[in-house]
């Protein structure tokens, strides 16, 4: 008798993790990851242990939203004092690679001196020998670079760490994944997969295939003792079909942050996909459901985890034609390579994009815009804008570009013309350094240097003179992570006070003001360009 097919609902949630915490770019980068474990992960677990209510009401103060505490409510402590040992012993290893990398930094700054820098390779931690290579730039100032193939066929990357978490979601609240672990619960299920492993690709297909539930359930593992609750994450109930756009002109749907769907009859493109699930919500929003089965083109504008969101790029790798990603990624610590990322976790199609380059196929334009700011002054180059030219519409998805040199848009604006359409971020307070980077440094940042440093979009001055450039006829604020579902990546909290609210409100009066049609985005959108398709 033929086994019944099933397919997977909706709100079924997969949580990629390492050693219990939410999987991001870096934690997959094994350099990245050794720091983050050191100087975040077992950092925040020892607070916890110290004073766990202090944490329970720092995650109750909005005004405390994104810090380092971790968010069960004072409890689990026998819990997290498990994974506080386990993460000591089995990653002690990545602890001393990351107090290595530190050593490596004071020895270089201390012994470096204008001199050759041979005799220095000696003074290398052993560690690490074999796996950097030392320079002076043409300042005299030394640094180091990783070989960072050389890392990923090393002990320092491990894919026994990983797995996925899964469970149903019924609402928008999760904690935020950067200081709080997920922690093993009655209703999720733990699957202790790479996430290469490409039967991963088979079971989130099922949300459109449907299979047996005895197929599944071999090809993930999955226990007799835990068939029951895994047996829920199914329906018999066969999906409504993807609606694939078929008019002339294109299609623009809004996900949500920077998040867009780009449609012709022939293409689909689809822009930092972070993407809800489907529940009834408050808020309405497209979701895994309103994405067609095949995405021609994926584009990832720069390396943060609400743009590179490896929950959302899992579930959807098996659609994706290609991925195109910023060229960047020398082996500097605070600039990992993508494409080694990417590539590692089972995507075999990653197209790397340089600034001015342009992407050209029939009927479609791709090019890559410089993209400044945001990134705390720090020497990053895996970022990108989006100039794409589809069906004789120019959009340019700036994403959290900050226009802090203005001439470098007049100069861009020589080679590519006016521009029809902008999409613009203006999280323009931004966090300081330290709130990403900070377990990166080798020494302490003075308060006062790390809030000058921000991960911070453009502000209203700087978006009009964005938008004095090219003389858009449409204008979008976007990328603010102003959506209830982003909260558990994004941690913002904003009030009609907030310079963020301020600023892109006086940018969209200014557009109004001009006879340019502006909004700022929020929650989902459709916009239609009904134009007749020209091929190039």
């Amino acid at each position: 008798m033929k086994s019944q097919e099933l397919y997977l609902r909706s709100n079924v949630i997969a949580q990629p993790l390492f050693q219990g915490w939410y999987a991001w770019a870096y934690l997959i980068a094994p350099a990245t990851a050794a720091m983050n474990i050191e100087g975040r992960h077992v950092k925040i677990m020892q607070s916890y242990i110290q004073a766990p209510m202090i944490h329970a009401a720092a995650c109750k103060d909005p005004k405390m939203t994104g810090g380092p505490f971790m968010d069960y409510g004072g409890k689990r402590l026998d819990e997290v004092k498990a994974l506080l040992g386990s993460t000591l012993e089995e990653q002690g290893y990545m602890v001393a690679l990351s107090k290595a990398i530190k050593e490596l930094t004071r020895m270089l700054k201390q012994e470096a001196k204008g001199y050759s820098i041979e005799s220095l390779y000696e003074k290398v931690p052993d560690i690490l020998r074999g796996y950097v290579e030392l320079f002076y730039d043409l300042s005299n100032a030394p640094g180091f670079r990783f070989i960072e193939p050389l890392l990923y066929h090393s002990k320092y990357y491990n894919e026994a760490f990983q797995s996925l978490s899964l469970s149903l979601i019924d609402s928008d609240h999760r904690p935020f994944v950067l200081s709080t672990p997920v922690l093993n619960d009655a209703d999720k299920i733990s699957i202790n997969l790479p996430f290469r492993d490409k039967a991963l690709d088979e079971f989130f297909m099922m949300n459109r295939i449907p299979r047996s539930f005895e197929d599944i359930c071999g090809m993930l593992d999955i226990v007799p003792e835990q068939q029951e609750l895994f047996r829920s994450f199914f329906t018999e109930e066969e999906p409504e079909p993807y609606e694939k756009y078929t008019g002339e002109g294109a299609r623009l749907r809004y996900f949500g942050h920077a998040c867009l769907l780009l449609e012709t009859a022939d293409l689909s493109i689809l822009a930092d996909p972070v993407i809800s699930y489907g529940y009834d919500a408050e808020v309405s929003r497209y979701t895994y459901n309103d994405l067609p089965d095949v995405i021609d083109y994926v584009l990832i504008t720069h390396n943060h985890q609400d743009h590179v969101l490896l929950e959302s790029l899992l579930k959807l790798r098996h659609r994706i034609r290609h991925i195109v990603i910023p060229g960047g990624g020398g082996g500097s610590l605070q600039d990992p390579s993508l494409s080694l990322i990417l590539e590692n976790i089972g995507f075999t199609n990653v197209i790397e994009l340089k600034e001015m380059q342009t992407l050209k196929m029939k009927g479609l334009n791709i090019t890559g815009i410089p993209f400044l700011g945001e990134h705390c002054d720090l020497d990053v180059r895996t970022k990108l804008a989006h100039l794409v030219e589809i069906n004789n519409k120019k959009i340019l998805f700036a994403a959290d570009s900050c226009n802090i040199e203005p001439n470098m848009y007049r100069l861009i604006h020589e080679i590519t013309g006016d521009i029809d359409v902008l999409f613009l971020g203006m999280e323009c307070d931004g966090a300081p350094m330290t709130w990403l980077y900070g377990p990166l440094l080798s020494e302490d940042l003075p308060r006062d240097k790390d809030h000058s440093r921000r991960l911070a979009g453009s502000n209203y001055q700087r978006g009009v003179d964005i938008m004095n450039r090219f003389n858009f006829s449409e204008v979008y604020v976007y990328a603010m992570g102003m959506e209830p579902w982003l909260k558990y990546i994004m941690a913002y909290e904003y009030t009609d006070e907030s310079n963020p609210i301020i600023a892109s409100n006086e940018l969209l009066n200014t557009c109004k003001s001009r006879g340019i049609r502006a909004e700022r985005l929020f929650g989902e959108k459709e916009i239609l360009y009904k134009t007749k398709p020209v091929l190039v």
